[in-house]
Parts: structure tokens; sequence; C-alpha cells
């Protein structure tokens, strides 16, 4: 079985309520997408997708990183998550294991944990709470949303199939505001 990383960094970041772009802010010396970049990378799964939109991050994507534009990200999470599906199935992916670019806190071990369990649907849980990373089996690529905001929720709480929870270490805490930010310096 091979399974793609995806990092969904397209979109906008609508609440975010200091200058620039949440994505771009300075955390601890480096930008917050960063962090979800490079835990990602080292938990060495057979392929990194980046999915961006609203900002450019080409910079700060790794060479070996496959790294996609979503033209349509004003339709919301829902439509980077089909691109990422898209690719994944065409280089011939089994799975999609998929993380946030502004969740730092969401170590290598996460990813790994979530990739290797078995099971066709499985999430993350930090705390008790359910929070991406998330593994989606090539086999529900066609049951995603194509827009709005909800990404694969429809999928992991519709009740319609048996989702598996990992327990993983870190913190499955996003970015949202520069309050939120404040809190991770």
């Amino acid at each position: 079985m091979t399974v793609s990383a995806v990092i969904l960094a397209a979109g906008e970041g609508q609440r975010w309520d200091s200058q620039g772009h949440k994505l771009l802010a300075n955390l601890n010396g480096k930008p917050v997408v960063s962090w979800a970049i490079e835990s990602a990378v080292e938990a060495e799964l057979d392929d990194l997708i980046v999915i961006t939109g609203s900002v450019n991050l080409s910079d700060l994507v790794p060479n070996e990183v496959t790294l996609l534009h979503n033209e349509n990200w004003k339709l919301g999470q829902s439509s980077s998550l089909v691109l990422a599906a898209n690719y994944a199935k065409e280089k011939g992916h089994d799975a999609v294991v998929v993380g946030l670019g502004d969740m730092p806190g969401v170590p290598k071990e996460a990813w790994i944990s979530v990739a290797e369990c078995s099971d066709r649907l499985v999430v993350a849980t930090f705390d008790g709470e359910r929070r991406p990373p998330t593994k989606i089996s090539s086999e529900f690529f066609e049951y995603l949303p194509i827009e709005g905001d909800v990404g694969a929720r429809s999928l992991l709480n519709g009740g319609n199939y048996k989702v598996t929870e990992v327990v993983c270490p870190g913190n499955g805490n996003d970015i949202d505001t520069f309050k939120d930010l404040e809190q991770w310096s």
C-alpha cells in the first residue's frame, strides 16, 4: 500500500486578525506552515503533496515535495482535498493522510501512526479530540465533497463507515488568530 501525505494550505485564513497571512506568520523563527511541512517530510511517507491557493508557498516547500495550486481555493477546503485525492489516485497511491498547514504541533509520529494503521478511514486524536492528520483510502475519494469548508467530515462523522481513532503525541490545535499564535510562542 502506498500512502501520500497531504498538507492543505490553500485557504485565505479569514479569521486571521493580524498583518500578512497566518501561514507565513513567524512562529519560533519560521513560518507557521513550515512546521507542518517539516513534520510531514520527516514522516517519510511515499509522497508529499502541498496544496496552495491564496498565498504563494513555493519558497517554503522542499524540492522533493509536490506543490499543487488550487485555482478553486475560494470554494473551500473540500476543493483542495479533491485536488489532492485526484493527484494521489493518478499517481497510484492507495490512500492519503491529510493534515493542515496551520497545525504546527503535529509531529512526524502522528503522521506515521495514522498512515501505518491498516484501516481505511483513520483519524488522529490529541488529548481525546479528533483532529488531522486523517487517513482516507482511495475507495472513498469519490465520496469527498467538492466544495465547502468541510474536508472529509461527512466520511468521518457521518456514521456510515468505520473510523479508527489513533491516539497521537503532540498538539492538534490550529492557528486561526493572532491570539492562537501567541499561545504557541
